[in-house]
């Protein structure tokens, strides 16, 4: 479940000599990449549904085309490369959020992606080392983005050929022709890469919120939560005397529960959580919030005062967990000019209740879906609910893998994509008032969504392998049970595809 990082390319000739292992060739051979213009469809490469090839190439005849729907429309294949060599992979790719990665390089996964690039081709790059076997390289988009198209493939490096270096141009514009038929969608799992624009998560993430107070739990120092968690959301920025403005310091009470704890503590505790590769987020309101964002002026307080405290600690995102009423109009005005403040790093998440996520008409379903660009999960709490409809008309009582699953397909079925739902559950009977299953229920109902096994007697219409993960409530209360909650969760998490 830990994000990996590309591993920068460090191999020399001599590097690769020393090795005595020969995979392709010298520097500068023969293009060790299979049909990297798509000038013959999609041969050399083993595709997902919604991919084939039209003439809207850079180069050439051809380019592929991918149609992400129910998949993200991958090609890709696998190329011999020299062990612990250094290699660049270049694409040429135009559309809205295209991927392009390689799998089994010497630091694990490795993938950049563009957001947008309009009418013109850009060039995407992605530096690696060579691990003991073949790298398997692939370009993708992601779920319902539109079209995206994709050329000249080039590996450079031992036996690789030359990277482009040319200017993009702007691309051909005859009507594309009808696509060729696709192959079979490969046995292997869909690609683990992360929506852009929201930062960077693995694909399937444990949330966890941390007290920033005292109750009937235990009292954490931030930097003592366990390394299962990979998002954590401190809990809560409160409002302000200024309408939309909202604050945030160690409460007093914790840092005398914890002998002392400041805020330059907590600050300290952030940085430390991120050297070990985790997201630290601000939650916003909670149970007895009043945070109210209801006109333009107070949607830049709002704004303003997150990011003052993303500065002040470091904070990665923002958690918005409003549970009595939101305006989407001015939120969603709010987050977009956090969004344009911050920038694509920007990790944004939302805690509504179980009713507040019953259809697309409610406010918080609204807002999920009209910042659907820059959203990254949605955590809704499936607790504290009594009964609900699930996404086939029935009712479903809490506590029960059925209503986990039936109610998140609301959700996946009415416009949100797999990656920004998350299912929310308290860790321990005592942190809800109902609604509490054991992990292994949590685990039942995450193997149904995302493989269509485990499932109860309600069966989800397809499923979604790209579920973001699941969320509790909270840290604190998951270490008064031994961390039962995180560690089952979490040795799930990993399982999935």
């Amino acid at each position: 479940m830990r994000s990996v990082r590309a591993a920068l390319a460090v191999g020399a000739a001599a590097v690769v000599a020393a090795a005595g292992l020969l995979a392709t060739g010298s520097a500068g051979a023969a293009e060790p990449v299979s049909n990297p213009g798509f000038e013959s469809g999609t041969a050399g490469w083993t595709c997902t549904a919604g991919t084939g090839t039209d003439t809207q190439a850079r180069s050439g005849a051809r380019a592929l085309a991918g149609t992400p729907t129910s998949t993200t429309a991958e090609c890709a294949q696998t190329v011999p490369v020299q062990a612990g060599a250094a290699y660049t992979l270049t694409a040429w790719v135009r559309g809205a959020y295209v991927f392009l990665g390689a799998s089994g390089t010497a630091g694990g996964d490795v993938s950049t992606w563009t957001p947008g690039t309009g009418s013109a081709y850009a060039q995407l790059t992605v530096r690696f080392t060579a691990g003991s076997g073949p790298v398997r390289i692939r370009v993708h988009g992601w779920y319902g983005q539109g079209t995206y198209h994709a050329d000249d493939v080039s590996l450079s490096g031992p036996g690789g050929g030359p990277a482009p270096t040319v200017p993009p141009t702007a691309s051909p514009t005859p009507p594309p022709t009808t696509a060729p038929p696709t192959t079979p969608p490969p046995t292997t799992p869909p690609p683990t890469t992360t929506p852009p624009g929201n930062g960077t998560l693995p694909a399937h993430t444990l949330t966890g919120y941390w007290h920033n107070f005292v109750n009937g739990s235990v009292a954490l120092r931030l930097r003592d939560v366990p390394r299962t968690y990979d998002v954590v959301a401190v809990s809560f920025a409160e409002a302000t005397g200024t309408p939309g403005a909202v604050r945030f310091a160690v409460d007093p009470g914790l840092a005398s529960a914890l002998g002392g704890y400041t805020d330059a503590d907590l600050a300290a505790d952030v940085a430390a959580l991120h050297a070990r590769g985790a997201t630290v987020i601000l939650s916003v309101g909670g149970e007895l919030g009043r945070v109210a964002v209801t006109d333009a002026a107070s949607a830049s307080a709002f704004a303003t005062s997150v990011r003052a405290a993303m500065d002040r600690f470091g904070f990665d995102g923002v958690d918005i967990d409003l549970e009595n009423g939101l305006n989407a109009t001015y939120m969603a005005q709010a987050l977009r000019q956090l969004r344009s403040a911050v920038g694509a790093r920007l990790i944004i998440t939302m805690a509504p209740q179980t009713i507040d996520m019953q259809s697309p008409g409610g406010s918080y379903f609204a807002l999920a879906l009209s910042i659907k660009d820059i959203l990254t999960t949605v955590h809704t709490q499936f607790y504290n609910s009594g009964t609900m409809l699930g996404c086939d008309g029935r009712v479903y009582a809490q506590g029960t893998v059925d209503f986990l699953t039936a109610l998140a397909c609301i959700q996946l079925e009415n416009g949100l994509r797999p990656d920004q739902v998350s299912l929310g559950l308290p860790a321990s009977p005592r942190a809800a008032g109902g609604g509490y299953v054991a992990p292994s229920v949590v685990n039942q109902a995450l193997t149904c969504l995302a493989q269509g096994t485990g499932c109860g007697s309600f069966r989800p219409p397809r499923t979604y392998p790209g579920l973001r993960g699941a969320m509790t409530w909270s840290v604190n209360w998951d270490q008064v049970q031994g961390y039962a909650f995180a560690d089952a969760v979490a040795g799930q998490l990993d399982r999935l595809p």
